[in-house]
């Protein structure tokens, strides 16, 4: 129990279910796939001892009618039918396996879940190493066809295929000698106590704590092949430090197989050395007993072959369990991240009522981001009004995008509260929220889609091309598209297509003007979307734009002041507070630090002006 505790504390999210309960829950996720799965486990159940034992049967049935001077015809008669047992056994069991594709459906469909739910789980989640470590092992835990989440299905398959054939020994060396029986099966006991021990110290010692190493590594393959970091790698000559990176990582992993092998040896020699002793005491007393005249040649060699396939079963069997609880193991890492509760049901809660107004009211709000020491946002009190005009300034660093994201319900207060039309809007379901809000944001992300999808963000069938375009030519991308070959059906990314088209920062953050426009919420938030324009280009394109999005309420955020000034009205944040607000007029009157730092950029502005200057 206590270090059950001691491994809860160490990652709060992780959970042990216990085999029972893992193996009640892949067996459900099993039959939720697919029904087939009942029957041709019946047929394998059927098949397993047929398989094993019938030949034992044969050489025994043949020997004794040799024995016996029995005539020609019947021993013909008995392989004939002997035959006809194992070509039907043949073809039931090679049908059985000829469906192990079912499993790796079953894992996809696991994996389908577990992609949702990363997909869904409160966006602060995403940054919360505990989580994120949890995340980790769920996707080891769905990585191949014999660990965690598939490991676990076969391994209860084959748990279920081992008993008919231990059955079928046992009555057939009972027969025997019983005691010869529970000699086997006490020593195929004590190698599943070693087994089962190492596996578990394996995983605590070995593989749980390589959790970070994944992250790290999976961070480092992606960045070494990701178009956008090529640029840098090469310029900046980063080739070197990124393979000592990789140097580093594989030393961890390699002392960490090097520690595994060692916790394996002890186990490995010791079930040796039972697997001989076992064999030279059943090959000692079958001998004895044939000189003695107590078994016949034709009993030897039944109870011979049966004792080789009932102590290799015995010791499957209990493998199999010892392995059951190594895949359990492995099996709640996955339903440990499953079973975090953290925001995903998007659908709970009222919905957001369709009006023609939508205020926002923050009360006493303050942020501080998971584990983190300082607050950052303090007591910010601000309403924004249906159909204003909002712009949110300050330096880098200031709380700007995060009040965005708590605006928007990425994030949630963590004192304070914030109402929509006076109702705090925790009431209502995420996915009903969300909808209000036509975002652009800073980072930019394009998918390997047809530009078309790429601006409405929907499947083709629900894409309507003709606004797509519109709005692309609204955002400033109208030179762009006449370059395209195949217009707005032209494909993003060489990722799928080699003709596939990337596109320029500037681009980009174009691109996210037109999702915003297509998407045609009543609330529009721009997240410093064009901060790889200039000032000049930045300043026209947000003019223009306001004149697209009509009378919808609006946010603007940038640390540059291009936007302010048809804005009705700004807020100044600093270290996390709101230290301005007003009208641009009334704040430049104050001549506080708004007023000086849009004077330091207010030259940048002025149509015409063509001096190149660095962004205050």
């Amino acid at each position: 129990m206590k270090k059950k505790k001691n491994k809860e504390k160490a990652n709060p999210y992780h959970k042990e279910y216990g085999v029972i309960s893992n193996s009640i829950h892949a067996i459900k996720a099993m039959t939720e796939y697919s029904k087939k799965f009942i029957p041709l486990i019946m047929i394998g159940f059927i098949c397993a001892p047929v398989m094993q034992y019938l030949w034992s049967f044969i050489s025994k049935f043949v020997i004794d009618m040799i024995n016996d001077n029995r005539q020609i015809s019947a021993l013909i008669l008995i392989m004939a039918g002997f035959a006809v047992i194992q070509i039907l056994s043949t073809m039931l069991n090679s049908f059985y396996k000829s469906k192990y594709y079912l499993y790796i459906g079953a894992r996809f469909r696991q994996i389908k879940l577990k992609n949702r739910k990363i997909m869904s789980v409160n966006y602060e989640c995403l940054e919360d190493k505990d989580i994120m470590d949890c995340y980790q092992k769920a996707n080891n835990a769905c990585n191949s066809n014999n660990v965690g989440v598939e490991g676990m299905m076969r391994s209860i398959v084959n748990l279920i295929m081992i008993i008919p054939i231990i059955v079928t020994g046992i009555l057939i060396l009972g027969t025997m000698n019983i005691f010869i029986v529970i000699a086997m099966t006490i020593c195929a006991v004590v190698q599943f106590f070693i087994s089962n021990r190492t596996n578990k110290k394996a995983k605590e010692k070995v593989w749980d704590p390589l959790a970070p190493w994944w992250r790290k590594h999976n961070y480092l393959v992606y960045t070494t092949s990701d178009f956008s970091a090529a640029k840098d790698i090469r310029m900046f000559g980063l080739r070197e430090w990124l393979t000592d990176k990789f140097k580093t990582l594989n030393k961890e992993r390699y002392e960490a197989q090097k520690m595994n092998s060692k916790i394996w040896l002890f186990a490995s020699i010791a079930n040796t050395v039972i697997w001989t002793a076992i064999q030279a005491a059943v090959y000692a007393w079958l001998i004895l007993s044939v000189v003695n005249g107590n078994v016949s040649i034709g009993n030897f060699t039944l109870y011979l072959a049966s004792s080789m396939t009932f102590f290799k079963y015995i010791n499957n069997l209990l493998n199999a369990v010892s392995d059951l609880f190594a895949k359990s193991r492995e099996y709640d890492d996955f339903r440990s991240f499953m079973d975090i509760n953290r925001g995903e049901n998007h659908s709970d809660g009222k919905e957001v009522p369709v009006c023609s107004r939508y205020e926002f009211t923050f009360r006493n709000v303050s942020f501080k981001y998971p584990k983190a020491e300082n607050y950052a946002l303090k007591n910010v009190n601000l309403t924004l009004k249906a159909g204003e005009r909002l712009a949110v300034v300050g330096l880098n660093g200031a709380g700007k995008s995060t009040f965005i994201k708590l605006l928007m319900r990425l994030y949630e207060p963590t004192e304070g509260e914030i109402l929509l039309n006076g109702v705090n809007i925790k009431e209502y379901n995420k996915n009903s929220y969300y909808s209000i809000f036509s975002p652009a944001f800073q980072e930019v992300n394009l998918f390997a889609f047809p530009l078309c999808m790429n601006v409405s963000m929907h499947s083709e069938e629900q894409t309507d091309k003709q606004r797509a375009e519109q709005c692309v030519i609204a955002s400033g991308l109208e030179e762009k598209l006449k370059e395209l070959d195949k217009g707005i059906d032209t494909e993003m990314l060489k990722v799928i297509y080699d003709d596939g088209t990337d596109l320029s920062g500037g681009e980009k953050q174009k691109l996210a003007l037109a999702r915003a426009l297509y998407k045609n919420a009543p609330v529009v938030v721009l997240d410093e979307p064009t901060a790889a324009l200039d000032a000049l280009a930045e300043s026209k394109l947000y003019g223009d734009f306001d004149k697209f999005i009509g009378n919808k309420t609006a946010v603007y955020i940038s640390h540059r002041l291009s936007s302010t000034q048809f804005c009705d009205k700004v807020a100044m944040f600093k270290d996390g507070s709101i230290i301005e607000y007003g009208t641009h007029s009334e704040l430049m009157k104050t001549g506080g630090e708004y007023s000086n730092m849009f004077s330091v950029q207010a030259q940048y502005y002025i149509d015409g002006r063509e001096e190149v200057a660095v962004n205050a």
